[in-house]
């Protein structure tokens, strides 16, 4: 990115988040140590430059960093995707923009991304996450884009304002934004296991219910290799994401009435969910099964990448039956890896249980993550807002760049072309598609020719503003997996609770999320007491939780 020269008051914000990161192991959460109130300053004189004329900013480059949620990747030809976006951007701003994508690794996203923040050459434009975007929001690295937001033309074809609307500060400013809602995780089973187990779906109601299939699946023969208890009930990136909003995804069915975070009781007082006696009761749920092998013991360390493909390897031993991941796009996407690994294909989709729909009334929707603008501090509004023109005006601009998001590049990952194609030719899973000209249609994915293209990084079913009738993908339906996928998640989806937001819990973000691990570790894996375990929570991060519910609740 070519940028103005950063603030010495950024600069000077940057080096101590620097200092303090290295004290949270690299984990690339800001903390400001004081100097914030020095930065908002700095950000209040930008907002009262906001009416005045700034003079034309033309971008040369545009640096944008991204995580694996972007399906276009290099062996996806990421390089058709670029060209065609630099094409109609260039041909929409009135010059040339060069757009540079720096993707990074999925599973490692959240420090990748402190990383690049703390090492001063800046990106443009960056994907956060709900809990990144609270956490960075307080620093003065992020750009006000209310003004920017509000007179947006996409604004005309908005279907689902309250996403946005809810990111706002009390004071109303808008520092990222999200082209779709949040989504979130539902769990998958192996319905050849069921099968081999006597069991099936639809009797899977209460946790009892769930525990008896975990149970099946890590001691019978599930995968029919002869060998009784060589597989697991469930892996997952963890017993909870306690870095990550909605926490428990991937283990829900443990967290009855348990949410480890800092959240609002019905008088609106906040208080900490770790602490409750619902956590304790999760966390010796958890320890139970551990114990009886009905979780595979990766799950506290696997990344998402490892859980994903230790459950859709070809060798099913040592894998589980049950993956709770996310729904829609990955229905399709967990499907296509067990036909990959010439696997029993089918799985099915368990309705949340009793327990957890009494707790919240089904799996949680996470809030959105966003797209942010990169503030160079310089006072002048005349590039980030070149930036957000040029970026995220065209991101919904409901026909060619939108489309380009959603769905990839033309003739590379899409089509209108009459075109005739087989998938998995000479194996029983062999399915031939047929398409007449002018039909919009998704092709084979470029890195594997049996495989369908299904979406780039916005998924059309969470899209919050639509295409234009007369744009071709208009039409466009998903395929049935991941419609089905987005359509069962919807019907037994309710929104996770509001997350909190202030100084102290950005400062020490990092500490509290190495603190609940801690006591997931020696509680869950290490058969350890809880009250102890909690005693040792307390002590470590006791006094930060207390000084930031005094902080939200106004003491």
């Amino acid at each position: 990115m070519k940028k103005k020269v950063l603030s010495v008051v950024l600069a000077s914000a940057m080096a101590l988040s620097l200092a303090a990161c290295a004290n949270t192991e690299n984990n690339g959460n800001v903390e400001n140590n004081g100097a914030n109130n020095e930065v908002v300053e700095n950000n209040e004189n930008n907002e009262n430059n906001e009416n005045n004329e700034t003079e034309a900013y033309q971008l040369s480059t545009l640096k944008m960093v991204v995580d694996g949620t972007l399906t276009a990747n290099a062996d996806n030809r990421q390089d058709a995707f670029e060209e065609q976006w630099e094409k109609a951007v260039s041909e929409k701003m009135g010059y040339s923009v060069d757009l540079i994508i720096d993707q990074q690794d999925h599973s490692g996203y959240k420090d990748a991304v402190g990383r690049i923040l703390l090492g001063g050459d800046l990106p443009d434009v960056m994907l956060m996450s709900a809990d990144m975007y609270k956490q960075y929001q307080t620093t003065g690295l992020l750009w006000n884009m209310a003004s920017a937001y509000d007179n947006a033309e996409f604004q005309s074809r908005m279907d689902m304002p309250l996403i946005n609307a809810n990111m706002r500060t009390a004071d109303g400013a808008l520092y990222g934004f999200a082209p779709y809602y949040g989504n979130g995780c539902v769990t998958y089973v192996k319905q050849s296991w069921l099968d081999a187990v006597g069991m099936s779906a639809d009797q899977i109601k209460t946790y009892e219910d769930y525990i008896n299939m975990l149970t099946a699946f890590a001691t019978q023969d599930p995968d029919g290799n002869g060998v009784d208890g060589d597989t697991y009930g469930v892996i997952a990136a963890g017993f909870g994401k306690m870095d990550e909003a909605p926490y428990i995804n991937y283990m829900s069915e443990f967290y009855q009435g348990a949410y480890p975070a800092i959240l609002q009781d019905e008088n609106g007082v906040w208080y900490d969910g770790f602490q409750t006696q619902e956590m304790k009761d999760a966390l010796l749920r958890m320890q139970d099964a551990y114990n009886n092998k009905l979780i595979d013991p990766e799950t506290l360390t696997a990344s998402t990448k490892i859980a994903r493909e230790k459950f859709f390897s070809n060798d099913q031993t040592g894998s589980s039956g049950a993956f709770t991941y996310w729904a829609g796009t990955w229905y399709q996407t967990l499907t296509d890896n067990l036909i990959k690994n010439e696997v029993n294909t089918d799985l099915v989709m368990l309705a949340p249980i009793q327990e957890t729909v009494d707790t919240w009334g089904g799996y949680l929707n996470r809030e959105a993550p966003v797209w942010v603008i990169l503030d160079d501090g310089d006072g002048n509004d005349a590039r980030e807002q070149a930036i957000f023109d040029a970026f995220i005006e065209t991101m919904l601009d409901g026909g060619t760049v939108q489309t380009l998001w959603t769905y990839g590049a033309e003739d590379v990952h899409w089509s209108t072309h009459a075109e005739e194609f087989v998938l998995n030719a000479g194996t029983d899973k062999e399915k031939a598609y047929s398409y007449a000209e002018g039909e919009f249609h998704l092709k084979q994915t470029p890195n594997d020719e049996n495989a369908l293209w299904k979406k780039n990084l916005i998924d059309p079913a969470l899209v919050v503003a639509h295409l234009n009738d007369d744009t071709p993908a208009a039409a466009a339906k998903g395929t049935d997996l991941a419609t089905q996928g987005n359509q069962f998640f919807t019907a037994n989806c309710v929104d996770a609770p509001a997350g909190a937001s202030c100084q102290t819990l950005t400062d020490y973000a990092a500490d509290i999320a190495d603190a609940k691990n801690a006591v997931i570790a020696a509680v869950v894996t290490q058969n350890g007491d809880v009250d102890a375990a909690m005693e040792g929570y307390v002590t470590a991060v006791g006094a930060i939780i207390d000084q930031a519910l005094a902080e939200l609740n106004g003491q």
